[in-house]
Formats: structure tokens, C-alpha cells, sequence
């Protein structure tokens, strides 16, 4: 009996070669030194395209909540630049109630992948990478990068140049080794040089320190503030103290600390090894105890509840075990502060994607880039109550993205509920605004949105946008605003309103449950269900004008096709493109990549009114000005692939397929060798 021999294992991966776009550490001082980094394929699809949501500078002088992401070594599902399949993945979505987020792992240099610092962006978060040592091998490292004061300050460069190229905000620095105490200075010289060249080069950097070596190069965690690890503290930017403190030891941190006390952020390691309060469902145990002692909090691994699958699911746990957090700590961040504002709800992960309540996918896919400004929904326990349960909920149906926000429950017949969506502080001026949202629901529910804003001399004023044919209804209770409403061919209701309130500021929007005028049913208790699929904040005065199709150049490059079954090939290429002449407004969030098959090698424009003569199929969005396309199979009878980039704006708008840039790929004839091209 003959046995097959075993699979050859892949090659090993080559950075500078062409594929499919990932994040990846830097293992190695040469590597780090060399700037090999930027040699690498894989560079300009790890930029991130997010600025921090407000030119925040210094962090706010209150108690501040950092979150450390360590996850199965890091580089998970996250690490696909351009999002996969794997809709359980992993994301988090509570961003209101952080202010720095690090991405940690084992790796010497932990570079965040960009879709956490795109979406921790858009939430007004700072992003830190890692930089640690361990152990033997981190000692043998530790003696190299402080050889002298020259080396401590050229890879104090490095780090700060690759924080300031791919756009996040500074870093974590965890020397877990002992130090020859003759090194000791040279340390002091790459913790002081990283934090003045992150201070220069980025606006808000931030470099923070581990509690683990200590001035005498002695590996000795601290758990508060001492002597030994003081010096550190004060030449960066603050220090996040090992978690197995005592009672204690955070309000003697704060006295030494002095005016500088928020800079001290006390480590909760959430699956409890040692932790003060045991972590895990009591992490805000030793929230309360740092609140009241007015230190920072540093949370570890909030990713426990997802990795030890907490039931009954990741969702209902994760959203349960950060309200404990929100409860504890309060709310930290609050949007939209500028417009325009905009919400579909996505939280970077889904079962379809959609545009506008058009069906483009229904593939599962996951890409926390992609996640839009989070509402601030409530948690509820009580799912066998009476009350309206109030979720994202990925497997109905969405207006935009995947995402959407679902009311389901009970609500009796001239009852209403209403359920908090965000906290802005949104100062209005003289300038009209437009103010739109989408709804789907059944014949017995009604949606509408609920305003509340703050008059200039602070009165309080409540606006109700609410179907024109129950405006009298609710006219008591809150002032009503007319409506003009259109219906999708795919059943979304899409309102909007046009508002003047100079000098007001917008404090609160909330969902508005209700049942409308015309409600047959006699009995008083019944169903309610509505899904609200967008929210939409925009100056009436800038309407998003995008620039045509010839104002751009698209290229593809590293085209390659391989032969495959029956005549039929894959082909890979990138999708590179830019404006001729780019203009101060011409930034965009992101663009969709569509792909179509042409049977014919006649590529000409299609004449008005003529059918399209086959389907442009979605194949991902992008957040830089590129697009992978990796392995695409092409049919034998098909002869090109128009490629069509579509541009999205900030406020959710975007361009109509038939005006965006395209290019057209033809299909090489390919033999048994495979075929590669350069630029078409």
C-alpha cells in the first residue's frame, strides 16, 4: 500500500512580493534598523486613512480608561488589511468609553493593523503599537539597541517614524528583562528621545511605560509608583502599572504622582490572573476602587470574554461586560461634535452588505475598518421582559454596510419608548441643516428620532421627527418637525428634515417607539418591530459634488493570471488610483471596488438607455487609494474585467456607479506557464 507523500509546505512568506494585504510585526533589530519595513508590499495598505475624530493634543485632565488588546498572539482576523469571511471574528464597539487603545503582542515591534486605528479614529481614541523585549533573548536585544546613546536615539527614530507613517499615535514600551545597570542611562536616553520625537512628529504623541524593569535594571514589578520605577515616569508620557496591586497602592501612586496622577494607569488583567477584584465579571471592582482613588485605568484583555466564549453569545456578553465598565467609569467620549455626521451602525463585521437598502453582498465579511460611529445603546438583561430590546443586529436587513439598529418586543397600543442612540455636543450656528435617517419596519411599528438640544441660555428643547401623519399625536410633548419621506425599492423609508437652531447645541438623539394613527388592531399589547438603518448629519449648504470619472488616473499593476479549469483563469492584480489635480475636499473615507466580466473585446461605453450588458460584482471596499485583487476567477469566454472605483464621502453619500473611474483589464491568453504583466 503505497502512501501518499506529504503536501509541500507554502514558501515562506516574502514581504516584498505581491498578495493579498496584511499586517505583520517587525521581529528583529536589523529589521527595525534597515527600514525594511518600507520596502515591503504590504506598506501602503497599512496607512491608516482615519485622523483622531478631534485634534486632541493632550488627553483630558480626568481619570482616563486605556484598553490593551492582547488576543492569541495578535494578527488574528485583523491582520487581513482588506477584511475576510470570518463574521464571528472579533471587534469591539464600546469606544465611547475609552481614550488610548494599544495593540499588543510578542512580538518586538507590534505595529497596529490599521482597521483598529481607522475605527479608534473615527471614535476620538488614541492608538498605541508595542515595543517589547523578554527574557534571555530580550536582554541579548536590550544590549544591542543601548550599545551607545547614538543607537538608543537612531531606534527611539525608527519606532517614531513608523507611528508617523502609518498614522497611529505612539507607543506602548514593555522592557521585560533585567538590563545591565551600566545601560541603565542609555534606556533613559531611548525612553526620553522616543517621547520628544513622537511629541515633534506626531500631534499627541503618546509614549507610555510598562511597570517592569527598574532603574536598577532589575526585573521587579513595582504594581505602583515608586522610586524605582519613577524615573521613567517622568521623562514619557505616563506609566501603566502590572495588575497585581494591592488596596492600597493606587492612591499612594496618585500622592506621588502629584499633579500628574491621571498619567498613572493602573493594569486590570481581565482574565484575573492576580488582578485586584478578580477580574473577569468583577473588573469593576477595581474600576470603582481607581475612580474614587482619581488614578487612570488600564484594562487588559478585554478579549477574555470572547476567547473563553462566554455565554450565551460573544454579542450579549460582550455588550454585558462593558456595561459593568460603563457603569463603573462613565462615558468618556462624546459624538458628533462637528459635522457632518453620519451612522449606518456597522460594526466592521456581517453576514451582507448593502447600499442604500440595496443588496451587494450576501457574503459573510469582516472589516473593522469599516465600522461607522457606534451608537450608545443600553444594556438590557431582562430579555423575557416586556421592554423593547435594542440591538445591532447583522442578520437583518441594513440601509447601508451591514449593520443596523433593531427594535424588537412588545409595546402597547398609545404607549411609547425611547432608547438613547448618542451623546453629541453639537454646537449648531445660522447655517441650516439637513437631518435624515432610514427605517424599516412592519405596518403596527413606527420609528422616529428624538432631538434634544440646549438653548443658548441653557433651556431645554426637545424636537420629535416623526411621520408627518402622527405629528399631531405628540405635539404636547415635543415640537414637531415636518418630514419629506421616500420609499426604496427595497422597502427602507428614508425621512428628512431641514433645521435652523442657531446658538442651540445638540445634547442627546434618541429612537422614538411608537404605534402609528391608524392602528386598527383591538388588542392593546402587541409586536413591535423596526429596524433604523441610518442617521445623517450634514450642512444643507455642502452637498457632496464628486469629481468625474476623468478627473482620475487608475492603474493596475503586478497583473498576473494563472491558468485553472476548463479554460478558465485567476487573476491577480493591484488597483492603484489618484485625482489629476487633487484639491483640499477631494480626502474620501473609503471607496468601493466593483469588478465586471466583458465578453467582448469591444470595450465601448454603453449608450443611453441600453441594458447593461452583464453585472459589476462587489468585491471589497478600500481605505487607501489601492485594492488587491487576489486570485479572481475568470471565466474562458470572458475577454476583459472593467474595474469600477466608487467614491464615498464622510456623510454617507456616494458616487453613482456609471460616473466613477473605471479601467479595463484584458484577459492575457494564457497556456499551461502562467502569465504575468505589468502596468495596463
Amino acid at each position: 500500500m503505497s502512501v501518499a507523500p506529504p503536501a509541500p509546505s507554502p514558501p515562506p512568506f516574502d514581504p516584498t512580493k505581491p498578495s493579498t494585504p496584511i499586517s505583520f510585526p517587525i521581529k528583529t533589530l536589523q529589521d527595525l534598523k534597515s527600514r525594511s519595513y518600507f520596502d515591503s508590499f504590504h506598506y501602503p495598505f497599512n496607512r491608516s486613512s482615519v485622523p483622531l475624530r478631534r485634534n486632541i493634543g493632550a488627553l483630558s485632565d480626568r481619570p482616563r480608561l486605556l484598553v490593551c488588546h492582547d488576543m492569541k498572539g495578535g494578527y488574528v482576523d485583523d491582520k487581513w488589511v482588506q477584511g475576510c469571511g470570518n463574521n464571528a471574528g472579533y471587534a469591539i464597539w464600546d469606544w465611547y468609553l475609552m481614550d488610548v487603545f494599544v495593540y499588543f503582542s510578542h512580538s518586538l515591534v507590534t505595529l497596529p493593523p490599521p482597521c483598529w486605528t481607522n475605527t479608534a479614529h473615527r471614535h476620538g481614541v488614541k492608538v498605541l503599537g508595542t515595543f517589547i523585549t523578554e527574557w534571555d533573548e530580550g536582554k541579548a536585544t536590550c544590549k544591542e539597541l543601548l550599545a551607545t546613546k547614538e543607537s538608543a536615539q537612531m531606534y527611539a527614530e525608527r519606532l517614531a517614524e513608523l507611528a508617523a507613517a502609518l498614522g497611529f499615535d505612539g507607543w506602548l514600551i514593555n522592557i521585560e528583562n533585567v538590563i545591565d545597570e551600566v545601560q541603565i542611562p542609555n534606556l533613559m536616553v531611548f525612553v526620553s528621545h522616543l517621547t520628544k520625537v513622537m511629541h515633534s512628529s506626531v500631534p499627541g504623541g503618546l509614549v507610555i511605560w510598562y511597570d517592569s524593569v527598574t532603574i536598577d535594571g532589575h526585573l521587579a514589578w513595582q504594581d505602583q509608583l515608586t522610586e524605582n520605577n519613577k524615573p521613567f515616569f517622568d521623562i514619557c508620557d505616563g506609566i501603566f502599572m502590572n495588575y497585581t496591586w494591592k488596596e492600597n497602592y493606587p492612591k499612594a501612586s496618585a500622592e506621588i504622582a502629584g499633579d500628574r496622577k491621571y498619567d498613572v494607569y493602573m493594569g486590570i488583567d481581565v482574565f484575573g490572573r492576580g488582578t485586584y477584584g478578580g477580574g473577569q465579571w468583577t473588573a469593576n471592582v477595581a474600576l470603582d476602587l481607581l475612580k474614587s482613588s482619581n488614578v487612570s485605568a488600564a484594562i487588559f484583555a478585554p478579549g477574555w470574554v470572547y476567547e473563553t466564549e462566554q455565554p450565551p453569545d460573544f454579542y450579549t456578553a460582550q455588550n454585558k461586560w462593558w456595561s459593568l465598565v460603563e457603569k463603573s467609569w462613565g462615558i468618556v467620549q462624546t459624538y458628533p461634535q462637528v459635522l457632518p455626521f453620519y451612522s449606518d451602525f456597522n460594526q466592521g463585521l456581517g453576514s451582507h452588505i448593502s447600499l442604500g437598502g440595496r443588496k451587494l453582498s450576501d457574503a459573510p465579511w469582516y472589516n473593522i475598518s469599516c465600522q461607522s460611529l457606534q451608537p450608545f445603546l443600553e444594556f438590557n438583561e431582562r430579555r423575557n421582559s416586556e421592554t423593547i430590546q435594542v440591538t445591532v443586529d447583522g442578520r437583518e436587513a441594513s440601509y447601508n454596510g451591514g449593520g443596523n439598529v433593531s427594535f424588537r418586543g412588545k409595546l402597547k397600543r398609545n404607549a411609547h419608548f425611547t432608547a438613547r442612540l448618542f451623546k453629541p455636543q453639537l454646537q449648531l450656528s445660522a447655517a441650516p441643516i439637513s437631518i435624515s435617517f432610514s427605517v424599516k419596519s412592519d405596518k403596527i411599528s413606527e420609528l422616529s428620532i428624538l432631538l434634544h438640544f440646549s438653548s443658548p441660555s441653557h433651556e431645554k428643547k426637545s424636537m420629535l421627527m416623526v411621520p408627518n401623519e402622527s405629528i399631531n399625536r405628540f405635539s404636547d410633548m415635543f415640537l414637531p418637525c415636518l418630514l419629506t419621506s421616500k420609499q426604496t425599492t427595497s422597502g427602507w423609508m428614508v425621512h428628512e428634515t431641514n433645521l435652523v437652531l442657531d446658538g442651540h447645541t445638540l445634547t442627546e438623539i434618541s429612537a422614538f417607539c411608537s404605534r402609528p394613527d391608524d392602528l386598527t388592531e383591538e388588542t392593546n399589547t402587541l409586536e413591535y418591530f423596526a429596524l433604523l438603518g441610518h442617521i445623517s448629519i450634514k450642512s444643507q449648504q455642502k452637498a457632496k459634488v464628486y469629481p468625474l470619472a476623468s478627473s482620475w488616473v487608475i492603474e493596475a499593476h503586478h497583473v498576473k493570471f494563472v491558468p485553472g479549469d476548463s479554460g478558465s483563469k485567476t487573476l491577480s492584480c493591484k488597483l492603484e488610483w489618484r485625482l489629476k489635480h487633487p484639491e483640499e475636499d477631494s480626502v474620501f473615507p473609503k471607496y468601493n471596488v466593483y469588478a465586471e466580466n466583458l465578453s467582448s473585446s469591444e470595450y465601448r461605453p454603453r449608450k443611453v438607455m441600453e441594458e447593461p450588458r452583464s453585472e459589476k460584482v462587489f468585491l471589497g471596499t478600500a481605505h487607501v487609494d489601492a485594492y488587491y485583487v487576489s486570485e479572481m476567477v475568470v471565466g474562458s469566454d470572458v475577454k476583459g474585467v472593467r474595474f469600477v472605483v466608487q467614491t464615498c464621502g464622510e456623510d454617507g453619500s456616494w458616487q453613482e456607479l456609471d460616473a466613477s473611474p473605471n479601467l479595463v483589464v484584458e484577459v492575457e491568453r494564457v497556456s499551461s506557464k502562467l502569465c504575468c504583466c505589468g502596468l495596463i
